[in-house]
């Protein structure tokens, strides 16, 4: 009695928790505003979503973005993107995607059930060319800063494309209370030696500082280390459309590049986005990266870990043993990831990037990209739209009503030649279609009408088990032992045969998912999924209800229905 009650709880535990993964539910996300505030936001996550045959979902086309540089062989680039693509769009889970090369310059990717069109986008398209990058502690904007201004002056005071009627640049704000008095007498130090650099400048005709009155000087508010500046969001695309003259571009420190954070900083009701100098060669890049993982810590918030490869490894531990005490910045795409550390030691083949306030998606997406590799050349999207079903409603209507009528002739084969026995196996059966889709919902999977029409197939398969016992048990009643011993001998003996034939599909699944690709990844969990719940049912749970009925009758029947 005591292992029937551990039975049964097991199987209650199963089936609440089968439950509770397949229960809609809303789910509280993060998301950026576009002044990059951050807001919370309801969603509703719904299990087992329909697929792109039953519901639709995104059409995306990439080709390649020339904005940068010719690309001489479109067609070659566009077959190594391919590879990059897949790995990351697989990556989403068992969602069977089309990804397809159309003509010889356009990626098309078709996504069935996502309706998150941005996110979607940032995964396909996103460089992911990884960076670490030494943050510079010379001075060296500051420096040139009278040349940046006497440029812009010459130019008119304004960048390329600069919106007319556009708000002027904001004089120096209240940013200076994010700095302590060291920081603050860092800024003076700065100050003069910008003033320095503009007696020595002869096309600037005042001194210059951080903050100052030029066209470039008065956008930028020093920061509270070296090499890093603040600029309000407001002034942030005249800054840009000055650092994108050739001119200014020219005059820029020698071997430092500039880049922008990927955060900002709120103070006293405005918002400020970062600006680092950094030296132009990179102590290491992501081409040695293994591994990336995402992650929450408590203090430092959300965040990847990443794991190098041996020469990475190596090299790395190298480079930042030359560079103890200097900051590193971590470049994506040209945004700085988070604040700059100190390198306090060398650092091996472990590291990671904090994500700021971004949501624990944001670094499952970030971690995801940098897994797959950055793409061999820009990508931008040509077309994206929302499609709808591929299948008619009749024929869906038909799909399903056939699905249906498969599943009664199961339950009727059963019911009719085994009996009571039959009905037992069916109750199992019912387990066992609660337990395959809530492992399904556990990879986030995509229902097809082909995935529908194969999980009706697993259920056939589903009774296999049960008929290979039942007809053991038939055996063993033959010849004359009791009704338990029978039920007991019949379980034993025709286990083997179904651990064997089951264990064999099952590798057979496992070869096709760590092999193959969208539709057939899914089909590969789905059977696994199946396998593993009727081996459950079939075994287990039909073995509790023979045990529960020979509780109640108290092992004295003497036949049984099968």
């Amino acid at each position: 009695m005591t292992n029937l009650k551990y039975r049964l709880a097991l199987i209650g535990v199963l089936v609440l928790a089968s439950v509770w993964a397949l229960f809609p539910r809303d789910v509280k996300q993060r998301q950026r505003r576009a002044d990059g505030t951050f807001y919370d936001t309801v969603q509703k996550r719904v299990p087992l979503r329909k697929g792109l045959d039953l519901s639709g979902g995104m059409h995306l086309a990439l080709e390649v973005d020339e904005s940068k540089g010719v690309v001489a062989d479109k067609s070659e680039a566009i077959d190594r993107a391919l590879k990059v693509v897949r790995s990351r769009i697989e990556g989403f889970g068992v969602s069977e995607p089309v990804i397809a090369k159309a003509g010889n310059d356009r990626i098309v990717v078709e996504l069935p059930g996502v309706d998150d069109r941005e996110r979607a986008m940032n995964v396909v398209q996103n460089q992911a060319f990884l960076e670490f990058q030494i943050v510079d502690k010379t001075q060296a904007l500051e420096k040139v800063l009278p040349r940046l201004d006497a440029i812009a002056k010459q130019k008119g005071g304004a960048g390329p494309a600069a919106a007319p009627g556009a708000p002027a640049p904001a004089a120096k704000s209240g940013l200076e209370g994010l700095l302590s008095s060291t920081d603050a007498a860092r800024a003076t130090d700065s100050t003069k030696a910008g003033g320095d650099s503009a007696k020595a400048v002869a096309a600037a005709d005042s001194q210059v500082t951080i903050g100052g009155g030029g066209p470039v000087s008065k956008l930028l508010q020093q920061g509270a280390m070296p090499g890093e500046y603040f600029v309000s969001l407001q002034n942030q695309t005249a800054l840009e459309n000055y650092l994108a003259m050739p001119e200014i571009q020219a005059a820029l420190p020698p071997g430092k590049e500039v880049h922008f954070g990927a955060d900002t900083t709120s103070v006293a009701g405005q918002v400020f986005r970062t600006l680092y100098v950094v030296d132009a060669t990179p102590i290491i890049t992501g081409e040695y990266l293994k591994d990336a993982k995402p992650n929450q810590d408590p203090i430092e918030g959300t965040l990847v870990q990443f794991t190098l490869d041996n020469e990475g490894g190596r090299k790395f531990r190298q480079q930042t043993g030359r560079h103890i005490k200097d900051y590193m910045a971590i470049v994506l795409d040209g945004r700085v990831m988070g604040r700059p550390p100190v390198i306090q030691s060398a650092i091996g083949t472990r590291g990671q990037i904090t994500m700021g306030g971004r949501d624990l998606q944001a670094a499952q997406d970030l971690a995801l990209v940098l897994r797959a590799g950055a793409l061999p050349t820009p990508l931008k999207v040509a077309e994206v739209r929302t499609i709808g079903p591929s299948l008619g409603a009749d024929s869906i209507t038909k799909g399903l009503t056939a699905s249906v009528i498969a599943v009664i002739l199961v339950i009727l084969v059963m019911v009719v030649y085994y009996r009571f026995s039959g009905v037992l196996a069916v109750g199992g059966l019912v387990l066992f279609v609660l337990y395959t889709l809530a492992i399904l919902a556990g990879f986030d999977a995509v229902l097809t009408l082909p995935g529908i029409a194969g999980f009706v197939l697993t259920i056939g398969i589903a009774v296999d088990a049960n008929v290979l016992i039942f007809e053991r048990i038939r055996e063993e009643m033959a010849h004359g032992k009791t009704i338990r011993t029978s039920i007991d001998e019949g379980f034993k003996h025709a286990m083997s045969a179904i651990v064997d034939s089951n264990v064999t599909t099952i590798l057979t699944g496992a070869v096709l998912y760590q092999y193959g690709t969208g539709a057939v990844q899914g089909f590969a969990v789905t059977l696994i999924a199946g396998i593993v719940a009727s081996m459950f049912t079939s075994i287990f749970v039909v073995r509790t209800f023979y045990m529960i009925w020979l509780n109640r009758t108290r092992g004295t029947a003497q036949t049984l229905s099968i």
